[in-house]
């Protein structure tokens, strides 16, 4: 029972983050990959379990390790040029995360006839209120029960009555040597291992207060949430594999309003639209809570002001300023910028090829900035330094492709 209740205490950062890492612009991309490859790309959303976990699960030791943030360990060890280069990928990564976040949320407004004012006003006005009036652990349970709706694509993929023989067929011949083909792949790495997700749980674990005894715990919290990420992903896949690949323009799937209107003839309007859209704001809502801390305590960590949950706004005005600038700032982008839905594909082959300098600075923390009883060595290290290289190559492959270099 104690073993059991020190793994629940442990537990948050990593489910968090993970609900958040199916964001608006991860679930369009698994949509369109669906929809223009079939299954095929099915394999790879459960082939980055391990790898999401395996990159997570570094933050996780450094946090409990250490407890500090990602930004603080980078300025320690190799100094503010560093740093602040890294700040500005997760900025650059934050940036497009919050407007495709917020252009969801104001897509699926859209559909049901809410006035824009209104779709992006009222959750970034709850968002500042969770944050600005809460604590670390409020703010983690709401961000947990809010992104438990994203179930509800596990639904939509039952609805859409998938073919299993034909998903086998798919998985035996993937086209790599299609360039239309290794973007998508490109995207989905993108789509799940992302700079802000590094911040984010390693501030979150070190924020929560985590210690190295409750490593045990952070790393099942981060293999669940994981888990649970890529099957989201892969569910919403499936169905746009089972009901709308090789059926009309398969390179429209670029909005949330796209996704609905191709889903609601196969899906009826409920699934289509209710479901979807229920689905697409929970993912959305915790997306922007994430990414916005993420900013905050990036932010904190490489300008040294105080930067906790933990704290009142009086107490770190600087942290909670960056926090409402990231959300305020996002919705009134997004208002008045009404195309910045086409980017979501783009926003996560960025990732990708911001991937070498997120997973390379993650990887020698994790290898060479801890302690010797907490450093990933012999076997761990080799399956780490694999991992990392993997992803960074099939990441810049994609992403080279997209913008005509390779």
């Amino acid at each position: 029972m104690k073993r059991v209740l020190t793994l629940l205490a442990a537990a948050g950062p990593g489910i968090v983050v993970m609900l958040a890492d199916t964001d608006v612009g991860s679930l369009v991309t698994a949509a369109q990959s669906g929809a223009k490859w079939g299954y095929s790309l099915l394999a790879l959303q459960f082939l980055l379990i391990p790898v999401l976990f395996v990159v997570q699960e570094l933050t996780a030791r450094l946090g409990t390790a250490t407890g500090k943030g990602h930004g603080t360990l980078i300025l320690e060890r190799y100094g503010r040029f560093w740093a602040w280069l890294s700040f500005g990928g997760l900025l650059l990564a934050g940036i497009g995360a919050i407007a495709t976040e917020f252009s969801g949320i104001a897509g699926i407004g859209d559909l049901w006839g809410v006035p824009r004012l209104v779709s992006l006003g009222v959750p970034a006005l709850l968002l500042l209120l969770i944050v600005l009036t809460g604590s670390y652990e409020r703010v983690e349970r709401i961000s947990i029960l809010v992104g438990l709706f994203e179930l509800s694509f596990l639904l939509i993929a039952w609805r859409a009555h998938p073919d299993p023989q034909r998903i086998v067929r798919s998985l035996a011949h993937p086209p790599l040597g299609n360039s239309d083909y290794r973007v998508l792949v490109a995207a989905n790495i993108g789509a799940v291992i992302m700079p802000w997700m590094i911040f984010f749980q390693q501030s979150a674990v070190a924020d929560k207060g985590l210690k190295r005894e409750q490593r045990r715990g952070a790393r099942w919290d981060t293999l669940i949430g994981a888990t649970v990420s890529q099957l989201v992903m892969g569910a919403l896949l499936v169905a746009a594999a089972a009901t709308l690949y090789g059926k009309g323009d398969k390179n429209g799937l670029q909005t949330v309003g796209d996704l609905a209107h191709a889903f609601t003839p196969a899906l009826g309007p409920f699934f289509g639209q209710a479901v979807l859209g229920v689905g697409i704001l929970s993912a959305a809502f915790v997306s922007l809570n994430v990414v916005s801390l993420a900013l905050a305590w990036g932010f904190g960590d490489v300008t040294g002001q105080p930067h906790s949950l933990r704290k009142s706004p009086r107490e770190a005005p600087v942290f909670y300023g960056i926090y409402a600038l990231a959300v305020v700032g996002g919705a009134i982008l997004v208002q008045l910028v009404r195309n910045l839905v086409a980017l979501n594909v783009a926003v996560e082959v960025m990732n990708a090829l911001l991937l070498p300098l997120a997973l390379g600075l993650l990887v020698l923390l994790a290898t060479r900035a801890l302690p010797d009883r907490d450093r990933v060595r012999g076997g761990y290290a080799l399956l780490v330094y694999a991992v990392a290289g993997l992803a960074i190559l099939f990441g810049l492959i994609g992403g080279l492709d997209e913008i005509g270099l390779f």
